[in-house]
């Protein structure tokens, strides 16, 4: 994967969304949506409800899953589902092909970043793993700007890297990914494979929806 005089590099920033994008959590956010639900004897959102608020901060996505929930019993609600999602954590892995697709975008001089709802602490475990170190060069958090679909922590990270939107593509498998790159200006693509399904991705024009991280990485390999 290299720069040739017929096909300059299109984007220099390409921006991840983690869970659902790269790294294969959506049952199990899910499943600790409802588990903390159940602790806290508040109603338990269906699959659909449950997966349709990840990539959210963890306080708009307990506003969304569970709309009856009161500001007093959000703090309780975010405990119980951390709880359920560290005890399971260490049995999630990246999606196949997702190291070899960043390894070449990498090797073609890409920056690299993540853009994603976990807290700093959460991501900054899962970067930890041998395999990922230094593959990225910036990363945001929900609990460090605001929650998407506010374009804020893309714009931190265009600034950080000089990156003009056009120069940035966001990637991401839900809607607020996609919202978030048309808040910012810059083009997306959405994936299939994650927590939304594809069937609400058009109105927000992706340049493609990629129905696997093969299909995703031919098309970055061909065309960013």
């Amino acid at each position: 994967m290299t720069d040739s005089p017929d096909r300059p590099r299109r984007f220099d920033l390409v921006v991840f969304d983690w869970d659902g994008t790269l790294f294969d959590s959506t049952a199990l956010i899910v499943h600790s949506i409802q588990a903390a639900c159940r602790d806290l004897g508040l109603p338990v959102p269906d699959d659909e409800r449950a997966s349709w608020v990840i990539g959210l901060s963890l306080r708009s996505a307990m506003e969304h899953a569970v709309p009856s929930i009161t500001q007093e019993q959000i703090p309780q609600m975010v405990d119980r589902y951390r709880f359920h999602y560290l005890a399971r954590q260490h049995d999630l892995t990246l999606f196949p092909g997702v190291l070899e697709m960043l390894h070449a975008l990498k090797k073609r001089h890409h920056w690299l970043a993540v853009a994603t709802g976990k807290s700093r602490a959460g991501l900054d475990e899962a970067l930890h793993t041998v395999e990922l170190k230094g593959l990225f060069d910036g990363t945001r958090t929900a609990d460090e700007t605001r929650s998407k679909p506010d374009p804020l922590m893309l714009n931190e990270l265009m600034r950080q890297f000089g990156v003009d939107p056009d120069r940035t593509l966001m990637i991401g498998d839900t809607t607020h990914d996609l919202q978030l790159a048309a808040n910012a200006g810059t083009p997306s693509i959405a994936v299939a494979y994650g927590a939304h399904p594809s069937s609400e991705f058009a109105t927000h024009s992706p340049l493609i929806v990629a129905h696997g991280v093969g299909e995703l990485a031919a098309w970055l390999e061909q065309h960013a």
